[in-house]
């Protein structure tokens, strides 16, 4: 039976065993400070809005639009899908140049949606600015991305840089919107923008075009690819809408493209392959006779080697696109190209983040197979 002493001294041991059982949970950041947000941008700096030069990446920048940093203009609301149209307000794709001799680069930017990141892709990527910069030898090295914990990020994106007048590119969020960017620099340091170039490669897809899952803006395959042949890049990737449709085709026929990927099967039935890629084919080549086009078959999903169904799926899908391309090439269609999409992620299993979108590894692996492709394609 207890004593009055232990029942006295019972609520003692019991807030002891409960101090041990829930110990408060540290704070990864002071732990790691890698591993938290960027500092905040300096108090003087020059801020430069990036609107007054131009991005790579947003087309027909002479035509309306409903927000300055939307990748179609206005014009496509109510033409393209919804779900196109919401999709195209991301900036995916989006690269603006610049050149500095700065000793520290910072950057001032809005984003449109409050999510910052997803369950399965980080914030950096959904809303991050990634910066790279030109070495001496031109070749394009990544520098640093921002890591946005709010809506609205004004940070120090990197400092102590190596003297020198070199170009930058940062590349704009993947998944989210921008309401407004700048770049600041400290006082003093020269700055020039530099404007977009002429002739992009566009590429028209699906949530793997769109960006998903890329640990960074610049490390989608199509911003690789940019880098590769040191050309402007558009991405029309829609995220689950990818679907060869002619509404979108309208706004592709008015660019002045370099070449056309087309990379739409992730979206699409085996029998929507069938009714829609041929159509998409002439209506680009009606009004560019002599732009080279590619078509891309389906990735795999790197669990389809023990899942059936999808792996049917996949090599239905693949079935589908080979008939179109087989039909196209005896009508007579010139300059028209083929990726297969069985090796688009690797053969061991670890190009994809969830089995469908592409890690970095992936994406890494998807420009080594279209870049020989496209340097065919473009006569390199």
């Amino acid at each position: 039976m207890p004593t009055l002493r232990s029942l006295l001294l019972l609520p003692f041991f019991v807030s002891v065993v409960h101090a041990q059982k829930a110990p408060t949970k540290p704070d990864i950041a002071k732990l790691d400070p890698a591993m938290g947000v960027n500092k905040a941008a300096a108090a003087e700096l020059d801020w430069h809005d990036v609107t007054a030069w131009g991005v790579e990446g947003r087309i027909l920048p002479d035509q309306e639009r409903k927000r300055w940093f939307d990748r179609l203009p206005a014009s496509a609301e109510g033409k393209v899908t919804p779900a196109v149209w919401s999709l195209s307000r991301d900036s995916a794709g989006m690269m603006v140049r610049f050149k500095t001799d700065a000793s520290s680069i910072h950057v001032h930017y809005k984003l449109m949606k409050e999510k910052l990141g997803l369950a399965h892709m980080p914030a950096t990527g959904v809303s991050g600015v990634d910066l790279y910069a030109r070495d001496s030898d031109g070749r394009w090295k990544w520098v640093q991305v921002t890591k946005p914990a709010h809506q609205e990020v004004k940070v120090e994106i990197i400092k102590d840089l190596a003297p020198g007048y070199r170009e930058y590119a940062a590349y704009l969020p993947l998944y989210n919107g921008v309401e407004f960017l700048s770049i600041g620099v400290p006082q003093g340091a020269k700055f020039e923008g530099q404007a977009p170039r002429p002739r992009p490669i566009v590429f028209y897809g699906t949530s793997i075009t769109h960006g998903a899952c890329a640990s960074r803006p610049g490390m989608v395959h199509t911003g690789i690819l940019g880098r590769r042949f040191d050309m402007p890049v558009v991405n029309l990737g829609f995220s689950g809408n990818g679907r060869m449709d002619a509404a979108v085709g309208d706004y592709l026929v008015q660019l002045d493209a370099a070449v056309y990927v087309i990379d739409c099967l992730p979206n699409m039935q085996p029998a929507q392959v069938t009714e829609k890629c041929v159509p998409l084919v002439r209506q680009l080549r009606a009004a560019k006779p002599e732009t080279p086009i590619v078509l891309v078959e389906d990735r795999r999903f790197t669990n389809d080697w023990i899942t059936p169904l999808k792996h049917k799926f996949h090599t239905d899908n693949h079935a589908a696109l080979r008939a179109a391309y087989d039909s196209l090439v005896r009508e007579g269609v010139k300059n028209l190209h083929y990726i297969e999409g069985d090796k688009l992620y690797g053969e061991d299993t670890e190009g994809a983040t969830d089995a469908s979108h592409a890690s970095d590894l992936g994406f890494m692996r998807q420009a080594d197979i279209f870049e020989p492709v496209l340097r065919r394609a473009l006569g390199r």
